[in-house]
């Protein structure tokens, strides 16, 4: 928990949820603090005979396959996606051109680096962002040209490569998704701003910045594309154990892909264990779950020869 990213706060939260969440009858926890600096801090004794590795860590050097890489090296089981599919799933441009690739909808966008001019194809307002971040950090919804230049330095304060994405107008939605080979997807919910005019951080993590409505105000054959989307992208994008796809849905009902989060807030009342308790999974065995499908994967990934 905790981490170098910009989403340190979130990871804490949601790690404390889940120490608590656990049935201490079953697991003995061993919580490993990871600070802004970056050490990791872990008594040598602790790291002796860890059954399965829980990372809750959001963004940069803890979603986007860094830490996963080193449990590989380790040969250590540990919840979520894999290597690929965790580095995938963070950078939004490679996402998109993956699903893409897939025949699933997602906005269109425009991709952006350091060294290169940004302009906005798809008129105003638009959506610029850093192209491998999460939690609306770095995210600007730019209503007109003047303002454009602020929103770029904003987005390459945190990464080289941005996104200049068309601004879709409709609902926001989001479904979680639980499992390895078979993924099943939970009921969906609608995000409902009320601290600001759209999803931004404050409207995510203040006290009543949103409200979640479950299920989503939308068209049955929405929803029904929702979840068959869900799950499409997460078997696309190669993922395992959970993951939360976010999603708008046009007035008109189509539906399209925002992004894929593969470690998403998982604080008991986050969307993502929310979604799934409104699915019959309430959140003590929503962790049971996971942990179950991490040591599935390590036993099935251990016949294969490399």
């Amino acid at each position: 928990m905790g981490g170098r990213s910009s989403e340190h706060e979130v990871s804490l939260n949601s790690a404390r949820s889940v120490i608590e969440g656990l049935d201490p009858d079953r697991y003995e926890v061993v919580p490993i603090e990871i600070p802004r600096e970056g050490p990791w801090h872990l008594a040598a004794e602790q790291a002796a005979g860890i059954d399965v590795v829980f990372p809750v860590l959001h963004g940069p050097f803890g979603e986007d396959g860094a830490v996963q890489g080193v449990l590989e090296l380790a040969d250590t089981a540990y919840v979520g996606a894999g290597v690929t599919a965790s580095g995938l799933c963070m950078d939004k441009d490679l996402f998109k051109s993956v699903m893409r690739d897939k025949g699933i909808p997602v906005a269109r966008s425009l991709t952006v680096r350091s060294s290169e001019e940004a302009a906005s194809p798809y008129g105003f307002p638009c959506v610029v962002k850093p192209a491998r971040l999460g939690s609306s950090v770095g995210i600007s919804v730019v209503r007109e040209e003047a303002d454009l230049a602020a929103a770029v330095d904003l987005a390459l304060a945190h990464d080289e490569k941005i996104l200049v994405e068309e601004f879709v107008e409709g609902v926001e939605v989001e479904c979680s998704v639980l499992g390895n080979a078979d993924p099943v997807a939970s009921t969906p919910g609608e995000i409902v701003p009320l601290a600001s005019d759209w999803y931004d951080y404050e409207a995510k993590y203040a006290d009543g910045g949103m409200e979640l409505v479950i299920p989503p105000r939308i068209a049955d054959e929405s929803t029904a594309r929702v979840q068959e989307l869900a799950v499409a992208s997460f078997v696309a994008s190669d993922c395992e154990g959970m993951a939360r796809v976010d999603f708008f849905v046009r007035p008109d009902g189509e539906v399209v892909v925002n992004e894929l989060n593969t470690i998403p807030g998982f604080t008991a009342t986050s969307v993502y264990a929310k979604l799934f308790e409104a699915s019959g999974i309430p959140y003590p065995q929503l962790l049971d779950r996971l942990v179950e499908l991490a040591l599935e994967r390590r036993d099935r990934r251990a016949s294969l020869r490399y």
